[in-house]
């Protein structure tokens, strides 16, 4: 088959471009550099059955011309910078919510029926329902980010309906592994090797969350879309169990055998829009047979070894 991948040299979409090719598929992929990183694409590159496009989502023309003869699309890019939403707005916005709809219309043009959209747990807001399940109601939306996932989550759902689409929305927990560059193990990293003395804490370390490693969120993606074949197909994807802040702290220091002072601000919340509890109800998804093999805490110390053997991505993420 011939894949397209948006945001193919980013954190997820490299990984996934690469498996795509060691399956023996084509793969187009698109990146406009944003926030992927160059470096992520070496090994793609010595595919013959790899073409990269250096292209903007919000460019439809560029966008509808590269993705010509393609099957599949796999649409990855997006801003993920929940923390820092409210400073820029408009991002969200834009590199969510209208630019999924530029894919969709680009999809539509090269007559491309099938996409797989990496939507976030975060559209489930601070819900009263843990584990939350694909079919929870949704609550007040608390992020910007979550609330343009959501509406990207909507246009596929539509074009489904329209357009006799067919989709899979992976509604993701935090991903960890190879190539990581944000999130709280990325930066309780960065800031042990500057100081192993001292670790700052947004919030009290008693927030709960859930980790999946890359390669199983790939092995999940692919394996819904084998086992799933409705018009529209939204699946939860994380692990079984989850852990807290302070967890991912101790088994990071531990890895690193360091015992910094921890500093805390004492609030439930490390920033607007950070949900104190996400545990996402995968059993849609196990039920068919998958699981994932690496536990939460053998990932963030894979994660943690990435890091310090590619301490060059710490220097792309400033």
């Amino acid at each position: 088959m011939r894949f397209f991948v948006t945001g193919c040299a980013g954190f997820i979409g490299s990984n996934l471009t690469e498996r795509l090719l060691h399956m023996g598929h084509t793969v187009v992929g698109f990146d406009n550099f944003s926030t992927g990183i160059k470096e992520f694409l070496q090994t793609a590159q010595t595919f013959s059955n790899f073409k990269f496009i250096e292209g903007d989502l919000l460019n439809k023309e560029s966008l509808s011309t590269a993705m010509q003869t393609c099957d599949t699309v796999f649409h990855l890019a997006g801003n993920a910078d929940v923390r820092h939403g409210l400073l820029h707005p408009h991002k969200d916005l834009e590199q969510n919510a209208l630019a999924t709809f530029n894919v969709l219309e680009a999809m539509r043009t090269n007559k491309i029926f099938e996409i797989c959209f990496a939507s976030t747990g975060s559209i489930y807001g601070e819900t009263d329902i843990i584990p939350t399940p694909e079919h929870a109601p949704f609550p007040i939306q608390t992020s910007l980010y979550g609330a343009s996932k959501l509406a990207a989550e909507g246009l596929i759902q539509a074009y489904c309906e329209g357009f006799n689409f067919k989709s899979y929305i992976y509604r993701f927990v935090s991903i960890l592994g190879e190539r990581y560059t944000h999130g709280h193990v990325f930066d309780f990293y960065k800031q042990l090797l500057s100081h192993p003395d001292q670790l700052t804490i947004l919030g009290n370390g008693k927030q709960k969350k859930s980790y999946l490693h890359v390669q199983d969120c790939i092995d999940g993606m692919l394996w819904a879309r084998e086992k799933f074949s409705n018009k529209v197909n939204i699946i939860n994807l994380g692990t079984a169990e989850y852990c807290q802040v302070d967890d991912s702290i101790n088994w990071i220091c531990e890895h690193l055998k360091l015992s910094p002072q921890r500093n805390y601000a004492n609030t439930t919340r490390g920033w607007v829009g950070d949900n104190p509890f996400i545990f996402l109800d995968c059993s849609r998804l196990s039920s068919t047979g998958w699981k994932p093999k690496k536990n939460i805490q053998e990932s963030i110390v894979a994660t943690i070894q990435y890091l310090s053997q590619h301490q060059w991505v710490l220097d792309k993420r400033t």
